[in-house]
């Protein structure tokens, strides 16, 4: 582990673990995601694996001010634990926060505080947290949108938020694994 991820871990567990333990197995399937992406992501890896450890923090009960959770996780990260920004920046805008931060009207805050990483960054963080399950297991994104509909309701904010993004979320999918199979027909 490098510094980054032993400061990210320990830090993810404290806030989910106790109050919210199937969200902190969600965190860490998400991390582990992470590392079976690893060799697409080069020095980035360790950035990605402590935001997928980390993008579910603003769920905390002691952490919720707004109640958009990728807001208030990177705001707890800047404010708080003065993470590193790129982290913080991740956290934010996971899985296309934007959509939801835009369905809430909060779009043009969420912008304004922070700016989006690389699309590469963005598009491996909502690959690892779309192929993950609430348990921490792997799965696809299509069954994870249907769940995520399912638990919220269709009609509810968080049900149609998914259900727009879902071109997006498949084509991050699809770019990351473009990337993966890219990158495994190199030579060593």
């Amino acid at each position: 582990m490098s510094e980054l991820t032993e400061w990210a871990y320990p830090l993810a567990e404290s806030l989910l673990a106790e109050p919210l333990p199937r969200r902190w197995k969600h965190s860490l399937g998400v991390a582990e995601r992470a590392r079976t992406i690893a060799l697409v992501l080069g020095k980035d890896a360790e950035l990605l694996e402590s935001a997928a450890v980390l993008h579910d923090i603003g769920y905390a009960p002691d952490l919720v001010k707004t109640g958009f959770h990728p807001l208030d996780g990177a705001r707890y990260l800047r404010d708080v634990a003065q993470a590193d920004e790129r982290v913080v920046h991740l956290v934010a805008h996971h899985s296309c926060a934007w959509m939801e931060a835009e369905a809430r009207g909060m779009r043009e805050e969420l912008e304004d505080e922070f700016p989006r990483e690389s699309a590469d960054l963005n598009d491996a963080l909502c690959y690892c947290d779309m192929n993950t399950t609430p348990d921490g297991t792997p799965t696809n994104p299509v069954d994870r949108i249907n769940e995520i509909t399912g638990r919220y309701g269709p009609d509810s904010l968080i049900g149609t938020f998914i259900r727009r993004a879902e071109p997006e979320i498949l084509a991050s999918t699809a770019r990351v694994l473009e990337r993966v199979a890219v990158a495994k027909r190199q030579p060593m």
